[in-house]
């Protein structure tokens, strides 16, 4: 029997010396220089990343820096609209003719409905005893005015009633993205982006995080769906030939080390924050984390570098959030994540003697076994 623990003992050991796997570095390993083995002795090591913690001090500078990855699109500010529409070429009008004479010209009914009329290329109808007349770029009571008044020329008693159906040029397209997707008539200037999305049915609930992109003529604007939501300014009126679609947000972070999961993630909403990503991860891993060195690793783009405090001092950052006090995590929940962050989990010292002293209770169990 002592034989058999004396073996026990020695395979420990022998384990022990052979270096226990672990699942992630110790902080000191990952913030070590890279170059360090390669630097002239006695001269400080060069690191080629520069390491902040993340704390009440640091965050205000943290939060002004550039934002990684790409470029934020731009959004337009809202302005009410004239409610009534405005005639353009495709529109489809119909017009009426009311007359009281008892030998009119438009008949004995005294109600005279004419053909409907497409609106042609360069913005005309015709109106029979008035000829070709322009009508795009008015809006429809302006337009019913014009007509009447050149109709009275010819008949003094004649009354106009007309009514729009608009065409491609009065059309928003919602492209893709939305239960419904469709053309969609704008029936006045004043169609906000939000009545035409309640119309199609809202962003496919299959997207996570929706971003809404409006393409106008030659230029693309954007806005995540939830600050669509919220800001009153950024419901905007909707322009004939406007095209919508609605996509997923592209960015992702990656979890991985003595946390809870490792994995890519998406992210779920606009702003997430550091804190809110490590409980999306299940949290750290309780018999192996360091919980004083969780590690968000983050690459700017070299325009990006600056003096530490308009952008950071080098491409490449180590975050350091500190789980154990209470400012570390106050400032965790104000710490937004970006893009192709990396979410790293460092190892607790304590972790490989944990895993040996389980290790020697396992094997001394099997010598008591035999």
């Amino acid at each position: 029997m002592l034989f058999q623990r004396f073996v026990a003992v020695v395979a420990c050991f022998a384990l022990a010396s052979c270096g226990l796997p672990r699942g992630a570095g110790f902080q000191s390993e990952v913030l070590a220089a890279s170059n360090a083995n390669t630097a002239v002795e006695g001269e400080e090591p060069v690191y080629d990343f520069a390491v902040y913690e993340v704390n009440r001090d640091t965050l205000p500078v943290l939060q002004g820096w550039p934002v990684t990855g790409d470029a934020t699109l731009p959004w337009i500010v809202a302005q009410e609209q004239p409610a009534s529409l405005m005639i353009a070429a495709g529109d489809i009008v119909q017009i009426t003719i009311w007359d009281a004479e008892e030998n009119s010209i438009f008949g004995v009914a005294g109600v005279t409905p004419l053909q409907p009329e497409t609106v042609s290329a360069d913005g005309r109808i015709f109106v029979p005893y008035i000829g070709d007349l322009r009508v795009a770029g008015m809006a429809p009571n302006t337009a019913r005015q014009r007509i009447e008044e050149e109709l009275i020329r010819t008949v003094p008693s004649a009354q106009v009633q007309l009514s729009v159906e608009p065409g491609s040029s009065n059309t928003a397209n919602l492209a893709s993205g939305f239960v419904a997707p469709g053309l969609y008539p704008l029936l006045d200037r004043n169609v906000k982006i939000l009545d035409l999305m309640s119309q199609a049915g809202g962003p496919n609930p299959e997207l996570n995080s929706p971003q809404v992109r409006l393409v106008r003529g030659s230029r693309t604007f954007g806005i995540p769906f939830e600050q669509l939501l919220r800001d009153p300014t950024a419901n905007i009126a909707m322009r004939g030939g406007d095209r919508v679609y609605v996509e997923d947000d592209a960015r992702k972070f990656i979890a991985l080390g003595a946390t809870g999961s490792q994995s890519v993630v998406d992210f779920p909403e606009v702003e997430f924050s550091a804190l809110e990503a490590l409980a999306f991860i299940g949290g750290v891993n309780a018999s192996s984390a360091n919980p004083e060195g969780i590690l968000i690793l983050r690459e700017y783009a070299s325009s990006a570098v600056s003096d530490g405090i308009a952008g950071p001092p080098q491409e490449r950052v180590v975050f350091n959030i500190d789980l154990t006090s209470a400012d570390g995590l106050f400032s965790a929940r104000n710490f937004m994540l970006e893009g192709d962050d990396l979410i790293y989990g460092t190892e607790s010292a304590l972790g490989p003697a944990l895993s040996l002293f389980s290790l020697t209770s396992t094997v001394n169990s099997l010598a008591n076994a035999n």
